[in-house]
């Protein structure tokens, strides 16, 4: 169960409370959060933080959410990721948002591999350079907004296909995810959508279908610029 928060989110003292409350062995969980841009002058104290409001006493994910303009900046919060992986207090050391030239500059600067790359990612707008860059050194990659919120809703394939599987459009674009390779991390409020962006193991697209939504692509997306965001 992969549980994704973030500072900014402004929920991480509720996510801990679901979590004491759930009753789930903590060890069944991979719980992430994130630090912010503009607290990498301050990482250390963020992250602590964001555990203190967690509640919890490591995190498995710890990601920079974005690259941020400020290369110094972003090498000192690296540093200070890879001091709480090194103190067990982070499992895997991750970014989010990263192109590969931020890639490159952070292993250039601590010659460590992030654990995992969260990219926006869905059929309009796939980052095929960053894909193939991470999968080429082991970086394994989370798709934030698999679902693009619903703004490929005017598209007629997801909802043909859906038909075909007697599924929702939803569900097909999160097979598509999974056939890729991809770890998509849907976001939704409501308990029924909930339960069904897990009722996807029991059907599989056909080659030509993963080609056909593939070639969707069409540079649409929600995300900012990481080059200057």
């Amino acid at each position: 169960r992969h549980i994704d928060t973030a500072a900014p989110y402004g929920n991480e003292a509720e996510v801990g409370r679901a979590i004491r409350e759930s009753g789930i062995p903590r060890e069944e969980l991979f719980v992430a959060t994130k630090l912010w841009p503009t607290a990498f002058a301050k990482a250390e104290e963020a992250f602590l933080q964001s555990l203190l409001l967690l509640g919890l006493d490591y995190v498995d994910g710890y990601l920079l959410h974005w690259p941020g303009t400020d290369a110094g900046l972003r090498h000192r919060a690296w540093d200070t990721v890879l001091q709480m992986h090194d103190k067990g207090l982070v499992r895997c050391p991750g970014v989010s948002n990263f192109l590969p030239v931020h890639l490159e500059d952070l292993i250039g600067h601590a010659g460590v591999l992030p654990s995992y790359d969260q990219l926006e990612l869905h059929p309009w707008f796939q980052q095929q350079e960053a894909v193939a860059f991470c999968r080429a050194r082991g970086i394994e990659v989370v798709a934030w907004s698999p679902l693009f919120r619903g703004r490929g809703a005017d598209d007629p394939l997801p909802a043909l296909l859906a038909a075909k599987y007697e599924k929702s459009p939803a569900q097909i674009l999160l097979r598509w995810h999974i056939q890729k390779g991809y770890h998509p991390i849907p976001k939704s409020a409501t308990a029924c959508r909930i339960l069904e962006n897990l009722a996807v193991f029991d059907f599989s697209l056909t080659e030509q279908e993963m080609a056909d939504l593939d070639a969707l692509q069409d540079g649409r997306h929600i995300g900012s610029d990481p080059m200057t965001f």
